[in-house]
């Protein structure tokens, strides 16, 4: 699918990957809704980009919130074809602490977002793909990408609640595909490792430094513009269907 002159939805689209994607996909050409909470970074990058970039305070765990900005996004552009799901959250979560057992309310809110919220976008954004026409001889009508981890895999100390949201994403990525063949939608995940978005600026320099030289080759930490162009390969190669895309630089984490 060609992204030029598509419409596409960017959840999470106000920072990282999300942002990094959204202007990416801008510049080829598309039209971009960020769905985000984060109001004053949407509609700071909305502005920057101009008529073709629109932002929407999205909850994406909330059905009507995110009902209502789908509605509004079609009446804009005329139609769904391409959607990102980049909106999660990564707090610790041990199964047991120092101060007793995990908690369950925090592990709650992670596969709530992360996993029953990309669910959620998906599921909408399908139903108005659905309603497209064919845009090229493979009879495609829309692409979906969520955004699983190398965390699905291989999960940390803390990350309990995080992997089992991931691993999630991961799982229902090929059925999810398989739902939506006769539509004419593909469905692929990305699994990141390692990128630098601003949560690593917030790290002690010696803990960045010692994160960095993790990845086997090239040893440094991903940028988030390397995953906007995986992102772009996705919606463009039409054989991609299925898929749950480690983009790692050949890292496998330790246990912590």
């Amino acid at each position: 699918m060609n992204i030029s002159e598509k419409t596409a939805i960017i959840t999470g689209g106000a920072s990282g990957l999300g942002e990094a994607t959204a202007r990416h996909f801008h510049s080829l050409g598309a039209n971009v809704a960020i769905f985000d909470v984060n109001v004053y970074r949407g509609l700071a990058i909305s502005q920057e980009l101009g008529s073709r970039c629109s932002f929407y305070d999205v909850d994406v765990t909330g059905d009507g919130s995110v009902a209502k900005a789908m509605a509004r996004v079609v009446e804009k552009y005329g139609g769904v074809h391409i959607c990102c799901n980049y909106a999660g959250i990564a707090p610790a979560v041990k199964t047991l602490g120092r101060d007793g057992p995990g908690d369950l309310e925090l592990f709650t809110k992670v596969i709530h977002i992360n996993l029953i919220g990309t669910f959620n976008v998906a599921r909408l954004a399908a139903h108005e793909m659905a309603k497209n026409t064919p845009v090229d001889e493979d009879g495609s009508r829309g692409v979906i990408i969520n955004t699983a981890s190398v965390a699905a895999y291989e999960g940390q100390i803390g990350q309990a609640a995080y992997s089992a949201s991931k691993g999630g994403v991961a799982s229902m990525t090929l059925t999810m595909a398989r739902d939506l063949a006769r539509n004419g939608i593909r469905v692929n995940a990305i699994a990141p490792g390692l990128i630098h978005t601003p949560m690593f600026d917030a790290f002690p320099q010696e803990v960045y430094n010692s994160l960095s030289r993790q990845p086997l080759y090239p040893v440094r930490l991903g940028k988030p513009e390397e995953v906007a162009r995986l992102a772009q390969h996705l919606v463009e190669n039409n054989y991609m269907n299925g898929e749950v895309v480690r983009m790692d630089a050949g890292i496998r984490m330790q246990a912590k």
